[in-house]
């Protein structure tokens, strides 16, 4: 039987990925890095390149290792990745640099049934990021679940553009997302269509996952990365929603009956650095772990009363350094397997 069959973001949660920051990095500056990720530093020579600081390192390890030792107390399979070195160089021959991260696991792979997808990522920088994962791929392969990866794009110098408005920035000369792009809702998913999600990537992901789902593009929502810090779906027919970038204008009509939970203004939490690599809306990362269960950060007190309100109990945790390296729970979490079936929700 598959070790991976994932149908949704909230059916019991049974096994999972947790990344890790040993060896993160900000990757040397190119094109695509300062354009998608740095463009508000203003010249690429203030990108912030080099390892990040040991102690934000040590600190967000020992609370990853904090949060594997609570989902495995409920029950949940923790699985990690290995460190690697990310100031490796790697190279095509178009450009080369050197290595990121494999602090989110989210933004990698997508898990739809019991299919992995390795998603043909935005960043030069995460080109090889897959093999962080390559021994759980084989095993997942081997136990029987489908291994398939998006066509490997170019990223040549052409793909970014500097001068385009925020949100258009990345080019439609080829299929290019993240994974986190994406949530799953039984035979419907939402793609978002932002600076790390094209409209090609869309259309790539419909044709690879064929009539049986139905991808939804949301346009015109969120103009940087992934979708998980403004569309969060909690169970069927209640989703969390950023009241900054989603109104009655470019609602995803998929959503439109369900019942809306506006996200409360989130409390301002540290960063370090000039600029904080997430905003504050990071605080709305949810990992469901159930339909009555989720981790949240325990700095939003509004945020968490508001799920209890909706008969939601929350494992409160925290990632301190979660804005310094632009991402919290639902990021650094790759759900591998829930309980559940299949089913359309609409």
């Amino acid at each position: 039987m598959s070790l991976v069959d994932v149908h949704n973001e909230w059916d019991p949660l049974e096994e999972v990925i947790i990344g890790t920051v040993t060896g993160a990095r900000v990757p040397v500056p190119d094109k695509g890095l300062f354009t998608l990720e740095y463009a508000d530093y203003g010249t690429v020579d203030k990108v912030p390149s080099g390892p990040y600081a040991q102690h934000i390192v040590e600190e967000t390890e020992e609370e990853l290792s904090r949060l594997c030792a609570e989902l495995t107390k409920i029950g949940v399979k923790v699985r990690r990745p290995e460190a690697r070195d990310h100031a490796a160089q790697l190279a095509t021959p178009d450009w080369q640099t050197d290595g990121f991260y494999d602090y989110c696991p989210r933004d990698v792979f997508l898990t739809v049934g019991s299919t992995v997808i390795e998603t043909p990522m935005v960043l030069r920088s995460r080109f090889l990021e897959p093999f962080a994962y390559k021994n759980m791929l084989l095993e997942f392969f081997e136990s029987g679940a489908r291994w398939i990866s998006a066509p490997k794009p170019r990223l040549g110098d052409d793909m970014y553009d500097m001068d385009a408005e925020p949100g258009r920035r990345l080019g439609n000369l080829e299929p290019a997302f993240d994974a986190a792009n994406m949530m799953r809702c039984g035979t419907d998913l939402l793609y978002l269509v932002s600076d790390s999600g094209n409209e090609l990537g869309w259309k790539w992901l419909q044709s690879a996952l064929g009539d049986t789902y139905k991808v939804h593009p949301c346009r015109d929502i969120y103009t940087g990365t992934h979708i998980d810090t403004t569309i969060v779906p909690l169970r069927p027919g209640l989703v969390l929603l950023n009241p900054e970038r989603v109104n009655d204008k470019n609602m995803p009509d998929y959503l439109r009956d369900w019942d809306h939970l506006w996200c409360p203004e989130m409390t301002e939490t540290e960063y370090e650095g000039k600029h904080p690599y997430g905003s504050p809306w990071v605080g709305m990362n949810l990992l469901v772990i159930n339909e009555d269960l989720v981790v949240a950060d325990e700095r939003q007190p509004a945020l968490l009363r508001a799920l209890e309100k909706r008969g939601i109990d929350v494992l409160p945790m925290r990632l301190t350094h979660a804005r310094t390296l632009g991402g919290s729970f639902h990021c650094v979490s790759l759900d591998i397997r829930r309980t559940g079936t299949l089913e359309t929700y609409r």
